[in-house]
């Protein structure tokens, strides 16, 4: 079972999306379950989970873990292939965001766009490997910093664009033979308190201070 995968097909993410397949899906990820060990989980009947496992079958979000008799019946046992799943922008492709049709480095929107991209480009490259049996290269970093003041953060973010940018400049090598291009990608958002992550969070309004200068241009 994969920890993570991209559901890029609309038709599956639809299906991932019907609340009772979900449900299944959640369930089906702590362990392998037959269609009735499911239905009692669930307060369905059986012939109605078998109906949903399939739907979720045909498009590749569980499959078959093994078969067992009970009886005078073979069971199915069924599993997730994964523990949890994002749905890929392509899903709505004609409508998924361009981060490229708009540029604005404080907004909020400009940064969900490229979030957007991140998991639609990410989902894409990990698909190509898995079906090439190739391992991906791919870095993340991920942390928390608590700014005193407005003025910090705004320090913070101009030390962090001049260092990035140097860090792009140094290493860019446009006319190298056999290279290849890699996306950046940089972030700073407030942080989503856990007890708020259930509902929408209501930003903390913002401090009196100096904005934050533009960030470099890294996506390009």
């Amino acid at each position: 079972m994969l920890d993570v995968t991209v559901i890029e097909d609309p038709e599956a993410a639809a299906v991932s999306l019907d609340p009772v397949r979900a449900r299944l899906l959640a369930e089906l990820a702590d362990g392998p379950a037959s269609a009735a060990m499911l239905a009692g989980r669930v307060g369905l009947p059986r012939q109605k989970v078998n109906y949903h496992l399939k739907a979720l079958e045909r498009h590749g979000l569980v499959e078959l873990a093994g078969e067992r008799r009970k009886g005078n019946v073979t069971e199915r046992l069924m599993r997730a292939t994964a523990a949890s799943y994002v749905i890929s922008p392509l899903a709505l492709a004609s409508v998924q965001p361009d981060p490229d049709r708009f540029r604005d480095q404080l907004s909020a929107r400009w940064l969900l766009a490229l979030g957007a991209r991140l998991v639609r480009d990410v989902g894409s490259l990990i698909t190509g490997a898995a079906k090439a049996r190739k391992r991906l290269a791919t870095y993340a970093l991920d942390g928390e910093v608590r700014f005193a003041s407005a003025a910090d953060r705004a320090a913070f973010i101009e030390e962090l664009t001049a260092g990035v940018s140097a860090l792009i400049r140094k290493y860019d090598a446009p006319d190298a033979e056999g290279g290849r291009d890699h996306r950046i990608v940089v972030a700073v958002h407030p942080t989503v308190k856990p007890e708020a992550a259930d509902s929408a969070p209501v930003p903390e309004a913002a401090e009196p201070g100096p904005a934050a200068p533009p960030a470099a241009e890294l996506t390009d």
